[in-house]
C-alpha cells in the first residue's frame, strides 16, 4: 500500500472517531474486533474477552454478531459485610441487522445474557432517517427485555422482571466543524427489581455490633427519563473536542447529572490517534434508601445498595489508536490496535464502611466513615477491516 494511501486510510479512521455518525445514510463498515476488558475496584475484578464481527450484503444489509464475557471474582463491600467472596461468569450473545433503503436505516437486534442465577433476553428495533441534504438525522429506537431472576442455594426461588426502553434523537450538522445532538430516553421497569442477595441493616441493641440485617425490598415498578445534549467541534489542526451533558430522574427519587469532555488528536506522521477524557457524575439517592434503618421492617420499601445512595464519581481516561504498518497487518487489510485506560474515583455521602466493626475500635452504628474507592478500567482490542 502506498504511503499516500496509508495516510488517507489513517485520516479516514481519525474522521470516523471524531465524527458522530451524522452523514449520508450508509451501512456500518465491515470489520472484526477482538477485545479484552478489565475492571478492578472496590474488591471486585471483572474481566473477559469479546468478539464482534460485522458483514455487509449487497450494500443493503449489514449483519453483526457479538460474544461478550464477564468473569467476576472477589467481594464488594456489601459481600464482605454479610457473605463470602464468590466467582461467576456472565456470557452474552448478540445478533444485529441493519437494512438500508435510500436515506432510511432500519435496525433489529437480539441479546441473550446468561449467568448461573440470572437470564435476560432483549429485542430491539430502531429506525434512522436523514433529512435536509443529509445535514439532519432523526433516530428512534424501542427495546423490550425479559429477565428471570434466581437465587443460588434456593431452587424454589424464581422471579421475573420486564424492561421497556424508548428513545428518540435528533442530530444536526450546524457548521462544517460543529455537530450537535439531542436525545431523550424513557424506561419502564416492572417486576422483581432488586438483588435477591442484598441486605439492609437496622438498629438492634441486642446485637454485638448494635445492628442486624434483613433482606432488601424494592417497589415493583420504576419509571425513568433522561435527556442528553452532545456536541463535537473539529479544531483547525484536525483534532476535535466532544462534550456531553446528561440529566436523569426516576420515580424512585433518584436524579443525576453527568458531564463528560473528550479530546481527540490525530498524529498522522505516527499513524497514531490520542484521546483524553474527563467525566463528572453526581447523584441523589432513592427515597427508600438508608444506610441504617431505625428498626426491623421500618418502612414499606428499603434499600442499602450503595448505587442507590447519594454519591459522586470522577473519571479520567486516556487512549490510543494505532494504525499498523502494512508489514504487520493481518490479511493485507487495515488493522488497528486500540488501548484505553480509565481511572475512576467514587465517593459515597451516606453509605458507611461497616467493616470497621471487625476491628477493636468502638464505633457506634451510623458513625462509621463514609465509603470511597477507586477503580481501573482497561480495554484493549484489535480491529480488522474487511
Amino acid at each position: 500500500m502506498a504511503v499516500t494511501d496509508r495516510v488517507n486510510v489513517f485520516t479516514a479512521i481519525a474522521l470516523l472517531l471524531i465524527s458522530t455518525g451524522v452523514t449520508a445514510a450508509v451501512l456500518p463498515e465491515e470489520r472484526a474486533d477482538s477485545m479484552y476488558h478489565s475492571y478492578s475496584g472496590g474488591g471486585v475484578t471483572i474481566d473477559g474477552p469479546s468478539i464482534l464481527v460485522r458483514k455487509n450484503i449487497d450494500n443493503k444489509l449489514s449483519l453483526s454478531a457479538n460474544y461478550y464475557v464477564d468473569m467476576i471474582s472477589g467481594a464488594s463491600i456489601d459481600v464482605q459485610a454479610t457473605a463470602s467472596p464468590y466467582s461467576e461468569q456472565r456470557d452474552e450473545y448478540a445478533l444485529g441487522a441493519d437494512y438500508l433503503v435510500d436515506k432510511t436505516t432500519m435496525s433489529l437486534s437480539y441479546t441473550n445474557s446468561s449467568e448461573n442465577d440470572y437470564q435476560a433476553e432483549t429485542v430491539g428495533f430502531g429506525i434512522k432517517q436523514d433529512f435536509f441534504g443529509d445535514l439532519s438525522t432523526l433516530s428512534m429506537r424501542v427495546s423490550l427485555g425479559s429477565d428471570d431472576v434466581m437465587r443460588n442455594g434456593d431452587d424454589d426461588f424464581l422471579e421475573q422482571a420486564e424492561h421497556r426502553r424508548y428513545s428518540i434523537g435528533w442530530s444536526q450538522i450546524l457548521t462544517q466543524k460543529l455537530i450537535a445532538e439531542l436525545s431523550v430516553e424513557t424506561v419502564a421497569d416492572e417486576g422483581f427489581l432488586n438483588n435477591p442477595y442484598r441486605s439492609v441493616r437496622y438498629l438492634d441493641p441486642n446485637s454485638g455490633t448494635g445492628f442486624s440485617y434483613q433482606a432488601e425490598l424494592y417497589p415493583t415498578t420504576r419509571n425513568s427519563d433522561a435527556v442528553a445534549l452532545r456536541a463535537k467541534y473539529r479544531l483547525p489542526y484536525r483534532a476535535a473536542v466532544k462534550s456531553e451533558y446528561r440529566r436523569y430522574a426516576d420515580s424512585w427519587g433518584i436524579s443525576s447529572d453527568n458531564l463528560e469532555l473528550r479530546y481527540t488528536h490525530p498524529l498522522e506522521s505516527e499513524n497514531l490517534i490520542l484521546e483524553g477524557k474527563l467525566r463528572f457524575y453526581k447523584q441523589t439517592g432513592a427515597d427508600f434508601y438508608s444506610d441504617l434503618f431505625p428498626y426491623l421492617n421500618a418502612t414499606n420499601f428499603r434499600a442499602r445498595d450503595k448505587e442507590l445512595s447519594d454519591f459522586s464519581s470522577t473519571a479520567i481516561g486516556i487512549g490510543a489508536t494505532y494504525l499498523l504498518p502494512e508489514r504487520w497487518a493481518l490479511f493485507d487489510r487495515k488493522n488497528t490496535v486500540n488501548l484505553y485506560w480509565d481511572y475512576v474515583l467514587f465517593d459515597y455521602d451516606n453509605f458507611h464502611d461497616v467493616r470497621v466493626h471487625d476491628g477493636d475500635a468502638a464505633i457506634n452504628p451510623g458513625e462509621e466513615p463514609a465509603y470511597n474507592f477507586n477503580a481501573h478500567v482497561v480495554r484493549l482490542f484489535w480491529s480488522v477491516w474487511f
